[in-house]
């Protein structure tokens, strides 16, 4: 965890149209606050990576077909965001204060005789309860504790298959940051539609 001192980054963000126009328009963005949430409760977005985020989009139009929330139009705004005081997983820092942070969860979870919750979902663990708990477990402490709050999370994540036999690269790697201090979303924008081609 720290702050960076080269700290904005840009990152992408994938819902359906209407909602980008929003988006766009200075409407706020909505917080996901799924169980299995990768990094914990908050606005996610994908670092540096365009084509990801509308990937994302097509990906929740058939995951949520029928649904009230359903994605009719897929599609990415960008936005500009300071990663400002932020629970960073690409440091060592960062993964060492969760490493602890997992282990004060555990304790409260065995205190309370409740069970542990699973990370699940295939070889990806696409359903992250345990990461989520653990790192919405260090936003509570924080609070409760009166300590200052972490305004981003951001991690990379191995995902997919390997890209070639015995390749230690995979098709679906990216690094994730989950907004938690919503002014920490500077500002907004269309993406050019050449940005969004893969190759």
């Amino acid at each position: 965890m720290h702050e960076l001192s080269s700290s904005f980054v840009l990152a992408y963000h994938g819902c359906d149209r209407s909602i980008a126009e929003d988006l766009i328009n200075y409407k706020p963005f909505r917080t996901s606050a799924n169980e299995y949430d990768w990094l914990g409760s908050g606005v996610y977005f994908w670092e540096s990576n365009p084509a990801r985020g509308l990937e994302w989009a097509r990906f929740l139009q058939k995951f949520r077909k029928g649904k009230k929330n359903r994605i009719q139009r897929p599609y990415v705004v960008g936005a500009v965001i300071d990663l400002g005081y932020c629970l960073d997983l690409i440091s060592s820092t960062g993964i060492e204060f969760v490493k602890d942070a997992y282990a004060d969860f555990k304790h409260y979870v065995e205190l309370s005789g409740r069970e542990m919750p699973q990370n699940k979902g295939g070889p990806d663990l696409l359903l992250r309860r345990l990461d989520c708990a653990v790192i919405n477990h260090i936003h509570a402490v924080n609070d409760r504790d009166k300590q200052r709050p972490f305004e981003t999370v951001r991690g990379v994540f191995l995902e997919g298959r390997p890209i070639y036999e015995t390749s230690g690269f995979y098709e679906k790697t990216h690094i994730q940051i989950c907004v938690k201090n919503l002014r920490n979303i500077k500002a907004v924008f269309r993406v050019p539609p050449g940005q969004l081609k893969t190759f």
